[in-house]
This record gives C-alpha cells, structure tokens and sequence, in this order.
C-alpha cells in the first residue's frame, strides 16, 4: 500500500465502526496563543476532550496535517520531518482500551499488513510519588493480542531514562517506561498542576532488524532507543485522570485519542527504515535527482532537506501563510532559504521550485480539495520567495567582499542572519578568495546559533504536549470579541472582508482580514463604537448545530478562510432581546461568554490599539479589553 491508499482506508476503517470522518484543520492554529503551528492531531479537538460536546458525535477519526518547526534541525535523518500527517481517531466517553488496542492492531495487521513479528510496545510504568498506578490493563489487552499472533508476549519494566536503559530488545515484547509513557503538559503525572488532565498513553513501534545499534544510545536497544533501530508508529492516550487538590481523580467521561503518523506507518508498509522513499516523498527525491544530476545515495540530506522543507512550505501557503519576518511567515521564510541553501549545495543554481512545488501539489490534489484550488498561488508566492532570495545571496556576495582582516564567526553569523548567506558558502567563498579564516570560527558561529535558537524557542515553551488552553474566562472574552469585531468591519468595510487568522492571548486580540488598504482613522472609530454598542445590548450568546450546506448557503453563517468543514458545523449566534436578527452568525468551536456584558466587567471596554499590514492584500487589527 502506498501512502495515500493508507490514509484512505485509515479513514474508512474507523468510519465502518461508526467513526465520523472530520476535515483537517488549517496549519494555523484558530485563537490558540500557546502554538504557532498545528503540531498533532489532537490540538484542534482539545475542547471537545475536554468535555465541549462536538457536533458530529463521539467517535472521530481523521488525517490532520501538521508542522513543527524545532524540529527543523533534526531534518536529514531516515524519519524526522518538520510536515507530516497524523492518522487520528478519538473516543469522546465511548469506548476505551479494549477496542482501541485491537483495532489499530487489526489496521496495521490486516490492512496495512505489517508483519506482527516485527511490532514491540510500550506501556505506563506507574507513578508510586503521584498515586498513578502501573498500566497492567493495557499490557494484559497487548499480551492477549500478542498470544492471538503466537508472539511470546514477556513484559518487561525499564523505568526511566535517569534509571538507565539496562535491559535490551531481546528481553520482551512489552516494555514498561515511566515519564516517555505519560501523557500530560508537565511531562510527569508527580507535577501536573491542579486543574489538568492527563492519563497513560501505550505506543507501538516497529523493528527494522537491518539497522544495527549504535552504542552511543546505550549499551542495550530497546523500543524508545534513539538509534533508529525500531521506529515508532503510533501512540494511544487514555485520557482519564484530573488533578485535583487532594490528588488524582477519575474523570467522569475517559478519552481515546490516537495519533499515528501516516509517513512512518506508509515507510513500514514497503519495509524501509527511509520515510524518504513513500509515495509522498519519493517524487520530490526524483525530481531533485533529475535537475541536480546527483543521486540520493550519494546527496541523502540535502535531498531530504529540500524534499521535506518544500512540502512544508507548499502547505503553509495553501493555508494562507505567505513569507515574512514574523511569527509563521518567518518559519516559512525558513523553510524556503533552507530548501534553496541545500538544492546550492546540489549545484541547482536555476530556480527550482517552479518545477518542484507543482509535484508536491500533485500529491495531495485528489485528496485534499483546498490542494487544487490554490494551487497556482500557492507556486507563485513561493517562486517569488526563491527569487527574491536568491537576490539575497547576490547581496551577501557583496557584504563579504567588503570584510577585511582575519574573518571570524560572528561576521559568517551575520551574513548568514542579517543577508541570509549560507555559512557553508561564506567558509567557501573566504578560501577561494585566499581571505583569512580564524580558527575558532565555527565554535563562536555555533554559540551564535545557539543564542539565536535560544530566542526562538518561545513556541514551545510552556505549552501543553498539542496546545491545551484557551479555555479561561478571559480568553472567552476575547474570542467573543473578536467576533463583534469581525461583523463591525464588515458592516464598516464591506462584506469583501474575509477573516484571515486570528491570536488571543490573555492580554489581548488580533485579527488578520482581507482588505485591500489602509483602515482609515474614522473607520476604525466607526468599529470601536459598534463594537461597544453591541456588548452594551448585552447580546445573547448561544449556538446551534446545521448541516454545513445550510448553514452557509440557507443562513448565511460566516466562515473562516480556508476552513473545511464536515457534514454538520456548529454556528454561534449574538442577539439582542426583542431583535429578530442576530448581530453576529459565525461558524465556530467556541468558547465564548453567554451574554457581552460580561465583556464590561470591571468598567472596561472595547479598544482598538493598532492597525497594520500582515501581508498584501491583508491587514492586521489588535484589540484590547480596558
């Protein structure tokens, strides 16, 4: 089976056992402040694991793309990439470990059909410090299956990483981890703070006996070994715990929630330890082969570097992200100058990505609709992007002339930083010129990086394993505010508004929205006095659900740019008492306040503070409550 036939009975697989097949969501989180990327397939059904109840019931299953970008530098081994897509089926209080286990083994077993021989599992150890007790009703169910198979099923208890790894592979079938088996923000269930969920989670993995252990892992392999020996294909959560004041309680409906990753699962299926050769992949590959005149066995990384960082910008763009300096724009501006830094390593000078990108659109055209209807933008912006970057080089040329005396590691850093110009080619460029190069320059080029990474890192920091959050009064405040403001700019602007993205933060709103200039003065007045006009009728929030097509052809509910939907939305409505017409009529997941007096409490109001451009044809509004 090639990757897309996977994806394909992926999804008809849970919907025969009565799973309702969602849409993706947009790479872009929608009013999460803690992420800038979708990073798991999860993180846009947070509130419904948490209890909100969603509108196409309790048994979900889709393929989410997603992207993180720390792990950008990883890029070049056999199984990292910074894109990738996640198999994903959710139980909302319905069913539990039982089926869960039996029917992903039942996928990858009689579907996918992986060779049982080869699949290891993991399970939660306990946490005796927290009261969790050690996962023995998974690895019964696993043992069980493993029996079924004629697959000795030995458990086996590792512990910890501080512990030390000291059994190896051939001890079980079953391995017992602590902290790598808990699923929570925190990372341990010892300190999670009171309010939070969390539960064990069991993974599979798959042994690709070829590949010998590397000792720098470790004396022994085992399933979570670094060494690339066994590669993991998927990871069920059993979401079932809250912490409280007193400890951990049970909550009162437990959750499912599998992600599994459809590259690595697609790579086991043609037996091959390279992610790199699936049918989503190995096009790319081919086509760099082509216009390089190289091999992939002779130019491995920075193939798998261009082929990688090329499909995660494609998608970017198709969800409406184009390059900038800022936030996603700077991660997808990245992402480009990577991809073009390596293919000058390749010797493709010409620009490329007009022949790269329509291969990757190809890709995905048939099974994702918004692939084929932006496609020609989408090659546009990036084409641009190339081209304007490989300007940059042209200029970091320049720069480098200009440097004079024994050239050391803080001027490559700032060719490559402030001019974009590859270090590889600075060092290169410096030696063909008979310039000095100091000794130490890749050590204080190194600690730069270092420094660089260290600032950028605020994506990840303190955020739940998926973005858990936004679920706070303030954050309803805001989202509720957001969605006067939208309705105000249309009636101000015109109905060719179109909301763009949006970020809520504790503090504050922002609002991206198409508009082809400047937002006046006046105008922005204008919206600020409906805005606190509308929150002063104290309108009534609520929310219905509707069958998409009636929702958006009958009603007229306003959507999201970009946003696919499933077969029903849930549409919030803003109305005042004695009016016939709502103010306000939006698709949305929530969450939002009841009434928008709630939006005055403690004498504030709605304020506009800035109004910018995000990118052409888009501007930018930020808002506060005070």
């Amino acid at each position: 089976m090639d990757a897309q036939s996977i994806r394909h009975a992926y999804l008809e697989f849970f919907k025969s056992r009565g799973h309702a097949v969602i849409p993706r969501a947009l790479l872009v989180p929608q009013n999460d402040p803690t992420t800038l990327f979708t990073g798991s397939g999860m993180q846009p059904l947070i509130p419904y694991l948490l209890g909100e109840p969603h509108q196409d019931g309790s048994r979900l299953v889709d393929s989410q793309t997603c992207l993180r970008a720390q792990d950008i530098e990883e890029i070049g081994d056999n199984r990292h990439t910074t894109f990738f897509e996640m198999l994903g089926n959710w139980s909302l209080g319905d069913y539990f470990k039982q089926e869960q286990l039996h029917w992903f083994w039942e996928f990858v077993t009689d579907v996918v059909k992986l060779d049982p021989h080869r699949i290891f599992v993991t399970c939660f150890i306990g946490d005796e410090a927290a009261g969790i007790p050690k996962d023995t009703e998974s690895a019964e169910i696993w043992s069980q299956i493993f029996s079924e198979a004629g697959i000795d099923a030995t458990q086996v208890d590792i512990g910890s990483e501080e512990q030390g790894y000291e059994v190896g592979e051939q001890a079980g079938r079953i391995f017992f981890y602590s902290d790598k088996n808990w699923w929570c923000r925190a990372g341990k269930a010892s300190q999670m703070p009171v309010g939070e969920p969390g539960g064990p989670d069991t993974e599979m993995f798959y042994l690709y006996p070829e590949i010998e252990h590397d000792p720098k892992w470790g004396a022994h392999c085992h399933p979570n070994c670094d060494c690339g020996r066994y590669i993991e294909l998927g990871n069920s959560v059993f979401m079932e715990y809250l912490k409280s004041e007193s400890g951990f309680e049970k909550l009162p409906k437990r959750n499912v929630d599998y992600g599994g990753g459809l590259e690595r699962i697609a790579a086991a299926a043609i037996d091959s330890p390279d992610v790199f050769k699936i049918s989503l992949l190995w096009p790319i590959i081919e086509k760099l082969e082509s216009l390089s005149g190289k091999s992939y066995a002779d130019q491995t990384t920075s193939m798998r570097v261009i082929a990688d960082h090329l499909r995660g910008a494609t998608f970017l763009a198709i969800d409406g992200i184009k390059p900038s300096n800022k936030e996603q724009g700077y991660v997808m501006r990245r992402l480009i100058r990577r991809a073009v830094r390596f293919a000058f390593e390749l010797g493709i000078e010409q620009n490329f990505l007009e022949q790269v990108v329509p291969i990757i659109a190809g890709l995905y055209i048939d099974d994702y609709p918004e692939v084929a209807q932006n496609r020609d933008a989408v090659i546009d912006v990036l084409v641009k992007e190339e081209k304007a970057f490989r300007q940059t080089l042209r200029k970091g040329l320049r720069e480098l002339e200009k440097l004079e005396g024994t050239i050391g590691g803080e001027s490559l850093f700032t060719l490559y930083d402030t001019y974009g110009f590859p270090v590889e080619l600075s060092v290169e460029e410096v030696r063909q010129r008979n310039m000095q190069l100091s000794d130490s320059w890749q050590q204080e080029f190194d600690a730069k990086m270092a420094e660089q990474r260290q600032r950028s890192q605020t994506a990840s920091k303190g955020t739940f394993k998926g973005g858990l959050g936004g679920q706070t009064l303030q954050h309803k405040k805001y989202h509720t505010a957001t969605h006067l403001m939208y309705q105000a700019l249309r009636t101000v602007l015109g109905d060719h508004v179109v909301q763009r993205g949006s970020n809520i933060t504790e503090e504050r709103l922002r609002f991206d929205f198409s508009h082809p200039e400047k937002v006046t003065p006046e105008q922005l007045q204008q919206v600020e006095a409906i805005v606190n006009e509308q929150i002063n009728k104290d309108l009534k929030v609520s929310f219905a659900e509707y069958p998409t097509n009636v929702a958006i052809e009958e009603k007229g509910a306003l959507g999201q740019f970009g946003d696919r939907y499933g077969d029903t939305v849930k549409v919030y409505k803003m109305i005042a008492d004695g009016e016939d017409k709502p103010f306000s009529f939006e698709i949305c997941g929530g969450p939002h306040v009841d009434h928008t007096l709630q939006l005055t409490e403690g004498g504030k109001h709605f304020k506009i503070i800035k109004e910018e451009s995000s990118s052409a044809g888009i501007r930018r509004i930020k808002a506060v409550l005070q």
